[in-house]
């Protein structure tokens, strides 16, 4: 009953309804962006250890004015984007899930809580693995007398870059349980074009991480073992339909 109450609203009820869910997920970003704030001096620390821990020296430097200023409040939103994972996932869901079935309903706790701990997983992939090889790869480029000192405005941008990157992409199966939940994937799709997927995340692979082949095979390998994840994934949400 409720379904055809929704499947019968009109499109302003709709849009109304987006627009709340709209309005409580900037609010959760920017509720988390304060509470990122009020820690990101130690924010600051932890994502700075990495250039005290490669094989090349490695000076970050304050080349504006106002170049804190712009650090602290860009790592405080882009806090405020990982805080609110959970309730930017949770109020997508609930915006689709009266067009869905019963059974499919039921997914909704779940995929809050594997869609934040696998971007949690990709952060953490990026800071201990990807960060350290592109810091040594790079400061390693030296020439001469030429040292690395290195804008702390670009440093943050080019680790938030990597961080949120691979948090994205480690959200594959989670976009895999997704499509196939609402019928637009499947296991059979996913195997059929295995091959094609690996080539794209190689190519992929080249973009994120530095132009040596060690990065190039750590980025890889757990990309095609996340698409492995996403196959069988794809085939739970499949076969539960059924």
């Amino acid at each position: 009953m409720m379904q055809k109450e929704r499947n019968a609203m009109p499109f302003l009820d709709h849009l109304e309804e987006f627009r709340w869910r709209l309005i409580k997920s900037v609010s959760a970003i920017l509720i988390g962006a304060v509470i990122t704030f009020l820690f990101v001096n130690e924010i600051i620390e932890l994502l700075i250890r990495p250039t005290t821990k490669i094989n090349n020296q490695l000076d970050l430097q304050v080349l504006r004015v106002q170049g804190m200023f712009l650090v602290k409040w860009g790592l405080a939103i882009v806090g405020g984007v990982i805080l609110a994972i959970p309730v930017l996932t949770y109020q997508m869901w609930s915006f689709v899930a009266p067009g869905l079935h019963t059974k499919e309903k039921k997914y909704g706790i779940p995929l809050v809580i594997f869609t934040f701990l696998s971007f949690l997983v990709g952060v953490l992939f990026a800071y201990f693995i990807l960060i350290p090889f592109s810091l040594n790869f790079f400061t390693s480029m030296g020439y001469g007398d030429i040292q690395n000192n290195i804008s702390i405005n670009y440093y943050f941008s080019f680790i938030t870059w990597l961080m949120l990157g691979a948090g994205l992409i480690f959200e594959l199966p989670v976009l895999s349980f997704m499509l196939s939940v609402i019928g637009l994937l499947t296991p059979k799709f996913m195997r059929y074009y295995r091959r094609h997927s690996i080539v794209f995340i190689m190519i992929l692979s080249a973009f994120i991480t530095p132009p040596d082949p060690v990065s190039l095979i750590i980025m890889t390998i757990p990309l095609i073992i996340l698409y492995e994840i996403s196959i069988g994934v794809s085939w739970i949400a499949v076969r539960n339909k059924t």
